[in-house]
């Protein structure tokens, strides 16, 4: 087994409404890992690498990322002496999906959220948001309870989706089943793509496989997955080629025409263009990043 397979965590009263948790550094709870619930993530102190499912980022104080269920994280501060110990790196608040599905059958005018929801399955980062201000509503929900605590956590929901500088992170494993209740049809084809992915498939193709026209079906898959109907495709087996190249020894030539691409050159064309790395270069520091986190934690 790769020693790269994210260690699941499970989360006690992962039904329940919210959970608020913080840290410092180092600590054990700073490893590959994931869980069924969503995380909101804020970065209080130090600088370092951000791994968010198949995405390598940097991270500095003031970093808010949301996590959506089942995607593998990590952030790894950068080394800066054995005997530095931070009382507290990291404020983060998880919830369950299940939730937020519960009060949105309610309470209808919370389906504005389903956008939010949906982008976190790739992971987002919120570029740009004041730390400030994310750290005022992360302590206003930990220093609150009952009903106060769920209107402050949903206010930053609320704030959060408007935000408008939102970097999606990863691309591979992406999962709209369960945002995807008003574009049934989107879906369908979306799960088509994501188990069919090294297939050729023509927009006209999938636009028949929704029943809708052409034009229809382009507007409606972007709203539901952010991309244009060639560029989710291509992003889906970039974010396949990543998951070969951390788990397997095959030749990169290889993995390229296993996920679809036709030739070597385009593929390392595509694969820098949306992950600004090289297919070799993302296998070498993905391995040497993660494997070392791994193995030490077990010894």
């Amino acid at each position: 087994m790769s020693v790269l397979i994210p260690q699941f965590e499970f989360v006690d009263g992962a039904d329940s409404s919210i959970r608020y948790l913080e840290h410092g550094w180092p600590t054990d709870l700073c490893r590959w890992h994931s869980h069924e619930v969503l995380e909101l993530h804020l970065i209080v102190d130090t600088y370092g690498k951000s791994f968010v499912g198949d995405f390598i980022g940097e991270f500095s104080p003031g970093a808010l990322f949301l996590i959506g269920p089942n995607l593998p994280h990590n952030w790894v501060t950068d080394e800066f002496g054995e005997q530095v110990v931070i009382e507290k790196r990291d404020m983060l608040i998880q919830f369950s999906l299940r939730t937020m599905n519960q009060l949105r059958d309610i309470f209808p005018d919370f389906r504005d959220l389903d956008g939010l929801l949906q982008r976190s399955m790739e992971g987002i980062e919120f570029l740009g948001f004041d730390k400030q201000e994310s750290q005022a509503y992360f302590e206003s929900i930990r220093d609150s309870s009952g009903a106060e605590k769920i209107v402050n956590f949903l206010s930053f929901l609320v704030r959060l989706k408007d935000h408008p500088d939102q970097k999606r992170l990863s691309i591979a494993n992406t999962d709209y089943r369960n945002v995807a209740s008003s574009q049934p049809n989107i879906a369908k084809v979306v799960d088509h793509i994501i188990e069919n992915f090294s297939d050729d498939i023509s927009l006209a193709q999938a636009a028949e496989m929704s029943h809708l026209s052409a034009t229809a079906f382009a507007r409606n898959f972007q709203k539901l997955t952010g991309n244009r109907f060639t560029e989710f495709v291509t992003r889906v087996r970039v974010g396949q080629a990543c998951l070969m190249l951390q788990a397997s020894e095959e030749k990169i030539a290889t993995i390229c025409h296993e996920v679809g691409f036709k030739n070597l050159a385009n593929f390392n064309r595509h694969f820098l263009n949306i992950k600004q790395i090289t297919p070799s270069e993302y296998r070498n520091y993905i391995r040497s990043e993660l494997q070392i986190k791994r193995t030490t934690e077990h010894e």
